[in-house]
């Protein structure tokens, strides 16, 4: 029996293998171009925009084919730099094409011809020859370079993103034109392949960080990545931390800079958001436009955002605490006040803040999701609306509509917009805590908090760099942004290898 199933394994391995070398014998191209016609014709057979361009080339007349996807190559290229050079040249096959085109590839198998013209590339084929030329005509529709959506530029570059991958690339190079920024490239997706660029300096950026980085994407096996969002779950540390560990950044001088500190900018082909790493904690409450600002106001407005973070994250819930618990810490003429505009209010302090929240978050999304004008309109006259018809009910006090409208300005305040979900998301669960405990909950979720981001990690570094741990040689660029000429190494916490920036730029008098 032992004997019987190992010999039907055997057989079965070299049934296997006989297939593989069958097909891998069938991925070769064959010398006769009717034959590779009708093989394009059977693999694009679903295809209807498959355009097969049957000519002569001038000279020695040989039968050519030049294929492609009308809707992702260039028209003009095709036209002005494929087909009248080859039908109005002479061509030996000793010499070289008569194309002015950038790139010209020579392909063999099959495989790379599929993934040439699913790519924007077209193939030309010569009768007699079991090669064939990729020709670089990529021309799918795309936008204009504009101004990025989310993040505002006040001082800055006003470019951002797009959803081609060369182009980003290209708009980050002009920041950087160096030899050390080095671009290292590779494919994710086994149906929809997309393309991943990883830049850095190789001077500067860690190689072990690097080594870590390419190792996670390599490990990703999934049908297509179609934006940025998705990759970030694939490689980040901790896919169930409410904290983003990535930054996304829709502009180009802002990746720039991330690349000089030593990180990582990932660009995802199709995607109009960079990817930058490691990041730290304190990185998402500093702009760009900070470094284009005078310090002593660069300063006071990011003391103003880790204001605005503390508000966003524990006001609500200080109210709750406060009304619901420790009262006798309210001065006597405002309990009373408080106490007056809540007689008529059914609900307890925690029902009413949670009714409040919630209603603020439906008429954000309602405000993303609709035009422009409109979304408006709904954020401004629906809050009036809303606000004033629930007070004059009775079902929410006058402090309450208060205590809603200071946290949702000081979200916005939040530069990075996953950051500032992540505190809004937040705030639901420091409520509740606040609604059992008083102040004992809110103090106990903030150790919660504070412990939880000192244990997170961004691709092997430590997130709560530079306070834990504690380095205060980054301190000079955390919760205030002091002279650029102070700061003459590259932060730590980054895991960069070279860590020198900057000389002495500033002469003393």
């Amino acid at each position: 029996m032992f004997y019987f199933l190992k010999h039907l394994k055997g057989q079965r391995s070299s049934r296997y293998s006989s297939n593989s070398n069958l097909r891998k014998d069938d991925d070769i191209l064959y010398s006769d171009l009717s034959l590779n016609t009708e093989k394009l014709q059977t693999f694009f057979s679903q295809a209807p925009d498959l355009v097969i361009r049957r000519f002569k080339i001038a000279g020695n007349k040989t039968d050519a084919v030049l294929v492609y996807l009308k809707g992702l190559t260039d028209k003009d290229a095709i036209q002005n730099h494929v087909l009248r050079p080859l039908i109005q040249s002479s061509f030996d096959h000793n010499m070289e094409l008569p194309i002015t085109l950038g790139e010209v590839e020579i392909v063999h198998t099959w495989s790379q011809i599929e993934n040439a013209i699913l790519g924007g590339d077209s193939i030309l084929l010569l009768s007699g020859q079991t090669s064939g030329y990729q020709l670089s005509t990529k021309g799918w529709p795309q936008r204009d370079i504009n101004d990025p959506q989310n993040e505002i530029s006040l001082k800055g570059a006003h470019q951002g993103f797009v959803e081609t991958g060369s182009q980003n690339i290209a708009l980050i190079r002009r920041y950087i034109p160096h030899q050390e920024l080095i671009l290292k490239e590779m494919t994710v997706g086994i149906r929809g392949k997309s393309k991943v660029s990883i830049l850095y300096l190789r001077d500067v950026a860690s190689e072990e960080v690097l080594n870590e980085l390419e190792t996670r994407i390599q490990k990703i096996k999934v049908d297509a990545i179609i934006n940025t969002g998705e990759l970030i779950e694939y490689i980040e540390d901790n896919p169930f931390s409410p904290f983003p560990q990535y930054i996304l950044t829709e502009r180009p001088d802002s990746a720039a800079s991330h690349i000089l500190q030593g990180r990582f900018a990932i660009i995802l082909d199709r995607s109009p958001s960079v990817l930058v790493a490691p990041t730290n904690f304190m990185s998402f409450f500093q702009g760009i436009d900070d470094y284009g600002t005078r310090w002593l106001v660069a300063s006071f407005i990011r003391l103003l955002r880790f204001i605005a973070l503390m508000m966003a994250l524990f006001l609500p819930a200080t109210y709750v605490a406060f009304i619901s618990f420790n009262y006798e810490v309210i001065p006597i003429k405002l309990l009373l006040s408080i106490a007056e505009s809540r007689i008529q209010v059914p609900l307890s302090p925690v029902m009413e803040a949670l009714l409040m929240e919630v209603t603020l978050e439906l008429m954000r999304e309602a405000a993303l999701r609709l035009p422009s004008p409109i979304g408006q309109t709904i954020g401004i006259v629906g809050g009036i609306i809303i606000g004033q018809a629930a007070v004059q009910a009775g079902i929410v006090s006058n402090i309450m509509i208060i205590v809603v409208a200071v946290t949702a300005i000081a979200s916005y305040n939040i530069p990075n917009y996953d950051m500032s979900s992540s505190i809004r998301l937040l705030r639901f669960p420091m409520m509740l805590a606040a609604s059992f405990f008083g102040v004992i909950g809110i103090v106990i979720g903030g150790m919660t908090l504070i412990a939880h981001i000192i244990s997170l990690e961004s691709l092997g570094t430590p997130f709560g760099s530079p306070l834990a741990p504690f380095r205060i040689a980054d301190m000079k660029d955390a919760f205030l942004r002091l002279p650029l000429w102070v700061m003459k190494k590259r932060p730590n916490g980054t895991g960069a290898d070279r860590l020198n920036r900057q000389g002495g730029n500033r002469t003393k008098r």
